[in-house]
This record gives structure tokens, sequence and C-alpha cells, in this order.
């Protein structure tokens, strides 16, 4: 029930000791909005982070090689790993159950890319067609490289949106002619990548095509994969690192490396990638939340003291109170509703003010690993909750107190 009498009594406690109440108001108002905006930038760098893991598919495995640095069966360390089209073929096929997308990967380098009288410096791969979801690519115009085309040895291919524009300015490639280190290659297919330019500053033909064009025999540069879905994160991640140890396991067999050898293999899993930085951000939240709650901490010692000058200043009226038959719970009740009145009032403004900022400013902030800073409702309703529970224990000990004032002593005050 709400009870006038009672608020027109902390209103009147408010406005005999403004200022004090205004600066611990502050304090707490403070707190709290550098709380919000902490969890709004910890939050952008989350989506950041993801926006930069989305770039290719979720879950992708990279796999190259090295040069061995362990003497093993014989052989000495230093000798040069190449994998093979073959390599490529007994892992898909060893692992078809599993396995999503897949592809070999063989570079052509220095691929000078020529149309007319435009020429440029791009990088030339030869992949299959599954690489266009792996790289997480859109087509923008015509279609991308498929297995009819592998199969056959077609000189086609498919070029990022900027070599289009480098080289074809306005025009629709679709259909014409550029060369490839001297070789004429017909243009089917334009592609956009969520890498922006760097991504699209690439040519992709046919796999069996680069290998045959350009003297690649049967090489390959890495293999690229993805597993088949799982439930959940952590179900991905173990599925993914225990493929990642069996495939590196197998490769090592097939090229004679010693198993210990760490640098003839490599496997980069992308889930592993994830899973570290968002393992950093995790901690990043936890310091900020500590760095927030030792401000509101800072501003609940601020309001307590006040509550406890209240008190001393009231110890007359408490004393009258409790003689004229007041419980001492009713006068633990009167203090903490006036602590936990400035302490909600100064932490819904700094909660306001924080969320008004992370709206107006959030979407002007654009860099690589900060995106749309922001709280949801959780946090919102975390920080309320965060209100109640700080008013009331700036409140506790002098209502404590308080209430254990004997009314002859509170009656001789002055």
């Amino acid at each position: 029930m709400f009870d006038l009498e009672r608020w027109e009594e902390i209103f009147e406690t408010i406005r005999k000791n403004k200022l004090r109440t205004f600066l611990t108001g502050l304090s707490v108002a403070s707190g709290i909005f550098i709380l919000v905006i902490l969890l709004g930038i910890g939050e952008g760098m989350r989506n950041g982070i993801s926006a930069e893991f989305e770039q290719d598919a979720a879950n992708i495995l990279y796999v190259w090689t090295g040069r061995t640095s362990v003497e093993y069966k014989g052989l000495n360390p230093g000798r040069d790993i190449r994998l093979k089209t073959t390599d490529f073929q007994t892992t898909a096929k060893k692992y078809e159950n599993d396995l999503e997308y897949k592809s070999a990967v063989y570079r052509i380098w220095n691929g000078v890319v020529t149309y007319k009288k435009e020429s440029g410096s791009y990088r030339v791969e030869g992949v299959l067609p599954d690489y266009q979801f792996l790289e997480n690519s859109s087509m923008t115009n015509g279609r991308y490289l498929n297995y009819s085309d592998h199969e056959n040895y077609e000189k086609v291919v498919v070029i990022g949106n900027r070599v289009s524009n480098d080289l074809f300015k306005d025009a629709d490639p679709i259909g014409k002619y550029l060369e490839i280190s001297g070789i004429n290659f017909k243009v089917i297919g334009v592609f956009t990548d969520p890498g922006g330019e760097r991504e699209e500053n690439r040519v992709y033909v046919p796999l069996s095509t680069g290998q045959r064009v350009f003297n690649g025999q049967n090489y390959i540069n890495n293999m690229a994969f993805t597993l088949q879905s799982e439930d959940n994160f952590e179900a991905a991640l173990a599925a993914s690192n225990k493929f990642s140890s069996e495939l590196q396991q197998f490769l090592k067999e097939q090229h004679t490396i010693a198993p210990e050898d760490n640098r003839a293999i490599n496997i980069n899993n992308s889930l592993e990638n994830a899973k570290r930085f968002y393992d950093l951000m995790d901690m990043i939240k936890f310091f900020f939340w500590g760095v927030g709650i030792c401000t509101i901490i800072a501003g609940i010692v601020g309001v307590s003291n006040i509550m406890l000058i209240i008190v001393k200043e009231r110890t007359k009226e408490i004393g009258v109170r409790k003689a004229l038959g007041a419980e001492p719970l009713s006068i633990v009740v009167m203090v903490l509703h006036e602590s936990i009145f400035v302490t909600a009032i100064a932490g819904l403004v700094g909660l306001i003010g924080s969320l008004a900022l992370l709206e107006l400013v959030g979407p002007m902030i654009e860099t690589n690993f900060i995106a749309n800073p922001s709280v949801d409702f959780g946090v919102a309703l975390t920080t309320v909750i965060i209100l109640i529970v700080a008013g009331a224990l700036a409140g506790f000990f002098p209502a404590y107190r308080a209430a254990r004032i004997k009314p002859i002593v509170a009656l001789r005050d002055e």
C-alpha cells in the first residue's frame, strides 16, 4: 500500500541533505554508468570477433605443410613435405560421413591477370566447387565453378568483385576472356566476400585446370574442410579437435613423418581459435564487471555514510517513534526505504544515460574488432537488481544502528 506520509518524509530528508545526497547519488550513478558502458563495449568486441570468424565457414579447418624437423626412419630433417591430390582424395573418402564441404587448393604464384589494356597481380588459385562455401562467398553475377568444369579441365574463371572493378570497370565481365599469365580464360562469375577487398582480390579456376595448365602436376598447396554441424559449440569443438588429431596422424603416416614432428603438417582449426578468443572475451567481461562493481561499492559506502549521518541527526525522532511503540523492524524499514530510494534513482539515471549513449554512439563505431556495442535486457535487469541490493546494503548498517537506539537515550540527545 502506498504510504504518502512516508514518502513525504523521505523527500524532506533528501531536501535537507541535498548536497551530500547529490554527491553520493552521483557516485552510484557513475558506477552503473561505467558498468553498463564497459559491458556494452565487451559485447561489441564479442560481436566484432564473431563477425571476423564469420568471414569464412564457422568450423573450417585448413591443412598445409612445412619442413620436417625430426629425423625419422633414416630420413634426415629438413625435408619439404608437399601435399598431393591423392592426399585430398584419400582424406575425403576416409571421412566422407563427417565432412560437409571440402576442397583442395593449388596456388598459381605470380598470377598476372590481363584484360585488354588493364592488368594486375592477383591471387590465383585452383579450387573445387565447395570452396565457395568454405570461403562464405556470394555470387553477384554469373555462377561459381562446378564439378563439370573440374572434370573437363575447362578454362573458366570466377573473379572477385575488386578484380572485376579493376579490369572491367563498369562493363559486364560475364562471357569475356581474360589472360592469366598469358593463357585465356572465360569469365563465368563474379563473387563478393564478407572479408571485403582483401578476399575479393582473388581469381579462381578449376583445380584440375590450374594443375594442368600451370604445371602443377599432382601437387596441391593446402586442403580445407568443414565438418557436419553439431548440437552445440562444445560438441563441434570436440569433433573438430578429434578430426584434426586423426588427420594429422594419418598424413604423417602417409609422408613418413615422425609422430612428434609438429612442423611438417599444420592444421588451423577455426573453432579452436574461436574458443581462445571467446575465452579471452569472457575474461575481459569478467574484468569489466569487477571494475563496475568496485565503482558501485564506492558509491554504496558513500550512501551508507550519508545514512549514518541522517540517522544521527534524527536520533530524537527515532527515540520518539520507539517510545510511542514503534517496532525495531519499522525503524529498519524506514531507513532502508530512504537508502534504496537514493540508490535506485541515482542508479536509474546512470543506467538510462549509459543506454542512451550506447544507442547514440554505438552505430558510429566502425572498427574491425568492435561492432554494435550494446547490452541486452538481461544485463539491464541485472543492473536494476544490483541497484536494489546496493541500496539495501547501503542502508543495512545505519538501519541496524537506528533499531538499537534506546528511547531514553534518544530523548536526551541534543
